[in-house]
């Protein structure tokens, strides 16, 4: 099941985020550090239209700090981009912001020339978080579910930066199949939009190639070497006395608690993808889109065969 979730609010949010964009100096892209791929919005590169970019990776503390780093290079070598990361909560962003953005545009400062920054991300990403840190006092709300933030707010950090707040936004149709999983994982797509049940065993998988110790560690499991991924998840369910009637397994509770326990890195610092595991992903999708183009045009045609022998 592909992962897919673009309410309304978010179709409105892109069209006020594509208008304030013109008169934009430096767009800010908040990112997941635990996705630092998954959680890029492709609608955002191409409405900037090439403009700077600042990549900040938030909650690399969450994040596996060596894969942080091969992200943050990959960016970096990137032409008008600058990245830094972040820790979830981080007390004092605000300079380091200020001067990564300042880098990127030398000829914007000063009272005739403010510098004008627009910062976006996907929901549940930790910009309100950051914003409220910022500014010293609570002027974005913050939550733990999805799209919280429903308009855009102007908010002063200097006296020629002007720093404009958008609201947390998808994009119509996610093309990496992984990155949507990675995607709900974060927290940052709607209930409504996934089967929490899939979402955990993708996430389990991965786990299981990359952090198999930090996942035996935490849930107190026994040698998982050569288990699937649903059978650590029953394992975890009979530890956590998830348990019905007969001794099944309930499922639902078990993956909850998996869930809960990434998103707030009670299970170690992990990351989701690397910058060759994404190239890989990235691939296979295109691929398989142009097979169902291809697909679809074959259908196509026959369909109008079909109908111009029957004229005939």
């Amino acid at each position: 099941m592909a992962i897919q979730w673009f309410p309304g609010h978010m179709n409105k949010a892109k069209k006020d985020v594509a208008e304030r964009l013109r008169g934009i100096d430096v767009v800010i892209e908040m990112l997941d550090a635990r996705l630092p791929a998954s959680s890029v919005n492709p609608m955002i590169a191409q409405m900037a239209r090439r403009k700077p970019t600042l990549k900040i990776l938030n909650k690399q503390d969450l994040a596996d700090p060596v894969v942080t780093q091969q992200w943050l290079s990959w960016y970096r070598k990137q032409p008008g981009t600058q990245a830094i990361g972040l820790d979830a909560g981080e007390r004092a962003p605000t300079q380091r912001l200020i001067n990564a953005c300042r880098e990127l545009v030398p000829n914007r400062g000063g009272l005739d020339k403010p510098l004008r920054v627009m910062i976006c991300g996907i929901p549940n990403v930790g910009k309100s978080t950051l914003i409220n840190t910022m500014t010293g006092r609570k002027i974005a709300k913050t939550g733990n579910m999805p799209g919280v933030t429903k308009g855009e707010q102007r908010i002063m950090l200097a006296d020629d930066f002007e720093l404009f707040d958008t609201p947390g936004m998808l994009w119509p149709k996610i093309e990496v199949e992984e990155g949507g999983y990675n995607l709900a994982a974060s927290g940052a797509v709607g209930r409504n939009a996934m089967d929490e049940e899939e979402v955990v065993l993708e996430l389990l998988k991965y786990l299981l190639q990359h952090y198999a110790a930090e996942l035996a560690a935490r849930y107190k499991l026994d040698d998982i070497s050569g288990l699937q991924d649903w059978q650590v998840l029953e394992m975890i369910g009979k530890k956590r006395g998830a348990v019905l009637g007969g001794g099944r397994i309930n499922i639902q509770k078990t993956s909850e608690i998996v869930l809960t326990e990434f998103r707030d890195g009670l299970i170690g610092r992990l990351t989701l993808e690397r910058p060759d595991e994404w190239a890989v992903w990235k691939k296979r999708a295109k691929e398989l889109i142009a097979e169902r183009a291809a697909a679809k045009q074959a259908r196509e045609q026959e369909y109008a065969k079909r109908a111009n022998g029957k004229r005939n």
